[in-house]
């Protein structure tokens, strides 16, 4: 694939992904992301002959991987696993902020969309989720916890941001990640 054509599937991964976010799996057609990313219509379809289904989950497996590059990241300098949530959710909430509370998790609005209706969609939610929680688990480990209680920590930390932004959402407030982001070191404290 030359430079153009490498250029146009990202733009329509690029558009995907935005509507996908926004307004969820049903609420993304196909015409919206050729409208969004400015591809003509055989240009979809030579990219994606599986269809939506094909786009979708390649939007989605490169937003996974962009919030997977910045958990890395925020690790990096993180003192310890309360500061690495808590930096986590204000990458969250300044996503959220900024988008006047149309964006979030860019998984979430599909995730539920498709949880019980399209396998396909619903395996690449799952993995990408599983992902995070996973490198969220070794970084877990790396400030000294042992890895059954980092695991599980994980996912309860993953648990309290992905609520706290269906919650900011869903009533155009930060004020459940404030909360969220204020109850991190009870939830994450040392026994």
């Amino acid at each position: 694939m030359g430079t153009k054509g490498t250029a146009t599937r990202s733009r329509l991964i690029e558009g995907a992904r935005e509507l996908l976010e926004a307004h969820g799996y049903a609420g993304t057609g196909l015409n919206q992301v050729l409208a969004a990313s400015g591809a003509p219509r055989g240009s979809l379809y030579f990219h994606f002959p599986g269809g939506k289904d094909e786009l979708v989950t390649a939007a989605l497996e490169t937003a996974g991987a962009d919030v997977g590059a910045a958990l890395a990241g925020l690790a990096d300098d993180a003192p310890d696993a309360v500061a690495l949530v808590q930096r986590m959710i204000d990458l969250f909430t300044t996503r959220m902020v900024e988008s006047d509370f149309t964006k979030g998790c860019p998984i979430a609005a599909a995730a539920v969309d498709v949880a019980a209706t399209n396998d396909r969609v619903h395996e690449v939610c799952t993995r990408v989720y599983s992902s995070w929680q996973r490198e969220l688990a070794a970084r877990f480990t790396v400030f000294g916890r042992a890895p059954e209680a980092a695991d599980a920590q994980a996912w309860s930390a993953l648990s309290l941001i992905e609520g706290a932004i269906l919650l900011a959402r869903a009533t155009r407030s930060r004020a459940p990640l404030d909360r969220a982001r204020a109850s991190v070191a009870l939830l994450l404290k040392d026994d």
